[in-house]
């Protein structure tokens, strides 16, 4: 049994922002209160008082566990980067206490028993690990997978995420079957027929380095398509890392005629330009690729008038080796977990963009009521999946949790500090004193 005292209370599902004491049993919060005293909690409870662990929040805010929608932790088949384990605990240190996994593993998870290994091991970690599903099998834009058969066993929705689904036919089809299935489907957006290098924006970039690059159009005419099929199928279609203006600008316009379009922001689209790849090189390479000012602002925009519903970090472990290598042959990702909150409060919030909670919202509450999760929100009889943290204290993004650390933001002094994560009642993270 936890009390946790004396913070500062934000909670976007109810608007609550107001300094409360939070009493948490079992796997769920038991009372919200201005004041818990001690003695009370276990009248409230009925456990034995000495049972009680008190937290100190003074000076913290006590917010919803974070969800992210968009994660790669690499296992199985590619645990050298991150493995289930590793990336919890990563996740925990970011608090983020639910994640939703991408399913370009080795092998994929186009079939039930890969599924079942993923959330098998997921479940014994510290924080709540759910997974999509691929849409085709093997990942090759062909035949669909067993997509009621994948749901039933416990997929949170469906993508290829790595590759883009090329053929209309099939993307049209998918896009049916999860409308009637009543999940969402998720797309990368990246037409290769406008890639030369990918990465890397096909701009001031390419020209320094002396490659193609990656062209914008490769991103806006697939979300051209597929806002389209969207409209077209009824289905719930979320358009991954947005990385556009003219994508933004698609999203929004096919939101205004009624389609059941989402978009997810990756942290490093609203914070960084292309300028950081000429800076960092292969740390700052990703796919999509960071573009410009204009675009950043764009998905700024985005996220304030909601036209970018979600903030997810598309978490991409690398070994250092692999990112040693030549730009052109160095892979795309960056890590994500462990900094997205405070990028967020940096670029976001202490720039007057968002509020506090409408950053919390499209962190936790958003991606949960898209994937039908009970998570993302602070109630009495809800889950016991909080953060307490201090969006004024500073930290050196030196140590990661994860088992990789390709980020630019690499010794970077960031804001806003994790003191506790809290999964369904237990202490998943607590800061290293």
């Amino acid at each position: 049994m936890l009390l946790i005292k004396n913070a500062r209370m934000i909670d976007p599902a109810s608007g609550t922002d107001a300094k409360k004491d939070i009493l948490v049993q079992g796997e769920k919060i038991r009372k919200i209160r201005d004041t818990i005293r001690e003695d009370e909690a276990a009248v409230f409870s009925g456990d034995e008082a000495d049972m009680l662990q008190v937290i100190d929040g003074e000076g913290l805010i006590a917010a919803p566990g974070l969800v992210d929608a968009h994660v790669h932790f690499r296992d199985p088949g590619f645990t050298e980067k991150e493995d289930i384990n590793t990336g919890a605990r990563a996740a925990a240190a970011g608090g983020i206490t639910t994640v939703i996994l991408m399913a370009n593993t080795r092998p994929c998870v186009d079939n039930r028993e890969t599924l079942r290994y993923v959330l098998e091991k997921g479940s014994h970690t510290s924080v709540h690990v759910k997974s999509c599903a691929n849409v085709t099998m093997g990942m090759k834009g062909e035949e669909l997978t067993d997509m009621a058969g994948l749901l039933a066993e416990g997929a949170a929705g469906f993508t290829d995420d790595g590759i883009p689904l090329l053929k209309e036919e099939t993307a049209r089809k998918a896009m049916e079957t999860a409308a009637a299935l009543g999940v969402p489907i998720s797309f990368h957006e990246e037409n290769p027929a406008f890639i030369e290098n990918n990465g890397i924006n096909r701009g001031k970039a390419s020209a320094y380095y002396g490659i193609g690059g990656s062209d914008r159009q490769a991103e806006i005419d697939m979300i051209a398509r597929d806002v389209r099929l969207a409209e077209e199928t009824g289905a719930s279609v979320v358009i991954q890392h947005i990385s556009t203006r003219e994508g933004v600008a698609l999203v929004r316009e096919a939101k205004r005629r009624g389609a059941d379009v989402h978009a997810e922001a990756a942290p490093h689209h609203f914070t960084l330009t292309e300028e950081a790849v000429i800076r960092y090189g292969s740390l700052a390479k990703m796919n999509p690729p960071l573009r410009e000012e204009a675009d950043r602002q764009a998905i700024i925009e985005g996220l304030q008038d909601n036209t970018i519903d979600m903030i997810a970090t598309d978490h991409a472990p690398h070994t250092a080796q692999e990112k040693q290598k030549p730009l052109t042959e160095a892979p795309s990702g960056i890590i994500g977990l462990e900094t997205s909150l405070s990028l967020g409060i940096m670029e976001l919030v202490d720039t007057g963009k968002l509020t506090l909670s409408q950053l919390l919202e499209r962190l936790s509450l958003a991606p949960a009521r898209l994937y039908r999760l009970d998570a993302g929100y602070l109630a009495e009889g809800g889950p016991a999946d909080l953060i307490l943290f201090n969006d004024k204290e500073t930290w050196k993004a030196e140590r990661f949790y994860s088992k990789s650390a390709n980020t630019p933001f690499l010794g970077r002094e960031l804001k806003g500090r994790i003191h506790y994560t809290i999964c369904a009642g237990r202490i998943a993270y607590r800061i290293e004193s």
